[in-house]
């Protein structure tokens, strides 16, 4: 052992395995071994299924598809849209039937016109994403990085000129405003 280190001390556990109320998931793969192939299979197949469950792509997209909350002002009721103050009502069942009918012809429409538009304004989204992200990275980038490594000396002869000419003459102007002082009185 090295000299001057500090050691550190280790705890081990061992309890008895035996028994089933402290078997975890881990412990349980340790001690395959030792149960019926047929229970170990079961346990590989239910892990398997439980995988893949949770490593599906489209699980998340269905359930939840405005994640960052991009189209919160989309989320309009019939009450945001046509609202009775006391004063002027219309009878009950008018106003029912008139929610009912704004709920579904809305939705209705949606589904129509997303059925009719999805796909090709998803390929060309698609397309147009692509194509910005391969300029982007292949053409736009290098030849920003490009141009910063070959104007560094620029970079500094601007900064330098800033330093020597323009700096001074705010400074001595900061000096000259700073004992101004402007009082308000009343006449």
């Amino acid at each position: 052992m090295m000299h001057g280190m500090d050691h550190e001390e280790v705890d081990i556990d061992l309890g008895d395995m035996d028994e089933p109320q402290q078997t975890q998931p881990q412990q349980l793969q340790q001690l395959s071994w030792k149960m019926p192939l047929e229970t170990v299979l079961e346990e590989e197949e239910d892990e398997e299924e439980d995988e893949i469950s949770t490593q599906s792509d489209t699980r998340p997209l269905i359930n939840e598809r405005d994640p960052r909350q991009m189209n919160e002002c989309l989320k309009v009721t019939f009450e945001d849209v046509i609202a009775e103050p006391e004063s002027v009502r219309s009878g009950d069942r008018i106003w029912i039937c008139s929610n009912a009918l704004f709920e579904v012809s809305r939705v209705w429409f949606y589904r129509i016109v997303t059925v009719l538009l999805a796909v090709p304004v998803s390929l060309i989204a698609g397309m147009l994403f692509g194509v910005l992200s391969c300029f982007h990275i292949w053409l736009l980038t290098p030849c920003v990085k490009i141009t910063l490594l070959n104007t560094g000396w620029l970079q500094t002869l601007w900064s330098s000129m800033l330093d020597t000419f323009v700096l001074p003459f705010f400074q001595s102007a900061a000096g000259c405003f700073n004992s101004i002082s402007v009082r308000q009185g009343q006449q």
